[in-house]
């Protein structure tokens, strides 16, 4: 098994300066998380209506022109990936990448996240950026975060997320990475989705898994691997107001699912300035990625029913067994278990 280099150093040996370092870390990117896709497409708009139009005119141009990238394998930055600021993020709660079996990169593997969270912290700090190693601990990989396809409808904030190796979770785009003549591609999969993230309470493990088929479909039209990967603490970093099952909140959120493709959640954190006072600031609990073993999956161009249930029973069993196997050593209870929805 092998743990993500570069642990972060204890708490009682950090500096304030270090500390105040990796709290803008992780604030940062609450802020873009939420707020920066909407607020550059208002910009664009607005710089319509100034003296400095003409840059809105030309980036929408281009925007026409380039509509087709996040699908086509986008921009992916390796300067991006390796920014000072993910570091600062990674040490903040701190979060680990564990390696408990080899990934040769003599083919492609479909890895299903889980649990989604509030904000994908664990997964876009080991997958989308260098923090923890990712191309050390698994070298020959290039891993590809697949999220929620209308994010690349929002100028700017496409390119910016782009840069991170972030794809569209469409059939297009996916099919596009797992047809390359290059093996190794390792497309990253939240399952659960945003349906998930209903269900992010701190202590608890619910995953929204046993109608989830799709990402097996695709492993099986690619021969691709799958590989379950569980993120220990993904829930812990922020308070949820949890809606009863059938209550009209509940409701009101699916239907905003339904037709926005992402559910607006109750949340909060702690302050920037206090740790007893609410904020967007994420608690500092650790979280710990696990990448599980790879079960080999045959190519089938129009796999059947019976062979997608199949391995989506092996998956789900792989997945079990990788919580309870890592779950106490994580700090999660021993009479936890893990709920499949």
């Amino acid at each position: 098994m092998g743990v993500s280099t570069a642990p972060p150093p204890p708490t009682a040996s950090k500096t304030p300066q270090k500390q105040h370092l990796e709290a803008v870390g992780a604030y940062q990117y609450v802020l873009t998380f939420l707020f920066m896709g909407p607020f550059s497409s208002l910009l664009v708009f607005i710089l319509l209506f100034t003296s400095l139009w003409s840059f809105a005119v030309l980036y929408l141009v281009w925007l026409y022109v380039d509509w087709d990238t996040p699908n086509q394998g986008g921009r992916r930055s390796e300067w991006m990936r390796n920014q000072a600021i993910w570091r600062q993020l990674r040490d903040y709660y701190p979060v680990k990448l564990v390696k408990t079996a080899e990934l040769p990169p003599d083919r492609n593997y479909v890895l299903g996240a889980h649990p989604h969270g509030v904000m994908c912290t664990g997964f876009l700090c080991n997958f989308s950026t260098e923090s923890n190693g990712f191309s050390q601990l698994f070298p020959g990989l290039r891993p590809w975060l697949a999220v929620l396809a209308g994010l690349f409808y929002l100028p700017v904030y496409r390119d910016y997320i782009m840069s991170f190796g972030l794809r569209p979770v469409s059939r297009q785009s996916l099919d596009f990475i797992l047809s390359q003549p290059q093996l190794g591609q390792a497309v990253v999969i939240m399952v659960g989705g945003a349906h998930e993230a209903l269900y992010s309470v701190p202590g608890e493990h619910c995953l929204t898994l046993r109608k989830r088929k799709g990402f097996v479909r695709l492993a099986l039209r690619h021969g691709a691997s799958l590989v379950p990967v569980y993120s220990f603490g993904e829930n812990d970093i922020f308070r949820l107001k949890a809606f009863a099952t059938g209550s009209w909140q509940h409701r009101c959120q699916l239907t905003f699912k339904k037709l926005m493709g992402f559910s607006p959640c109750i949340f909060w954190g702690r302050s920037l300035f206090s740790a007893t006072s609410w904020g967007l600031l994420p608690f500092a609990v650790p979280i710990t990625t696990v990448v599980g073993r790879p079960i080999p999956v045959p190519q089938r161009l129009h796999p059947t029913e019976e062979e997608v249930n199949h391995y989506h029973e092996l998956y789900m069993m792989a997945l079990e067994k990788l919580f309870e196997e890592h779950k106490e050593s994580c700090g999660v209870p021993a009479s936890t278990c893990l709920t499949l929805i």
